[in-house]
């Protein structure tokens, strides 16, 4: 006696141009959380919708990157915390807190550009996905 298989899940429909235009944004926007929605978004709806795929890659891109200088931060700011004997964690704040409004001024600009129709671009990130 064979034991039945489960069936494979079935593929999910493409999504409507307002549907693939709001999680496109939502990727942008997500930015501003972690890198963890934009790399959710992307990866559940890359295959649904062109512009969720090509703006959800873009604003992963983004997030890693931006992960990436947040450690190094963390590093730099240990290191010359130590050798500073501490004095560097009373000024050393300022980099982690500007690298976040970095983040959410660009990430709020990419949203709305791309939930006006758009499409956005970040100055800077590096391209790990492509």
């Amino acid at each position: 006696m064979t034991t039945p298989q489960p069936a494979a899940p079935a593929p999910q429909p493409p999504l409507t141009a307002a549907e693939d235009q709001q999680w496109a944004s939502f990727a942008h926007f997500g930015n501003i959380l972690t890198l963890i929605p934009p790399l959710i978004i992307w990866v559940l709806f890359k295959d649904r919708g062109a512009k969720s795929n090509v703006e959800g890659k873009e604003a992963l891109n983004f997030g890693i990157t931006v992960a990436i200088i947040g450690v190094a931060i963390g590093i730099v700011n240990g290191i010359l915390g130590l050798v500073t004997l501490g004095f560097w964690f009373v000024i050393g704040w300022i980099l982690p807190v500007a690298l976040w409004v970095f983040v959410v001024l660009f990430s709020i600009q990419g949203g709305t550009k791309v939930s006006a129709g758009g499409s956005y671009r970040y100055p800077f990130a590096i391209r790990f996905i492509k």
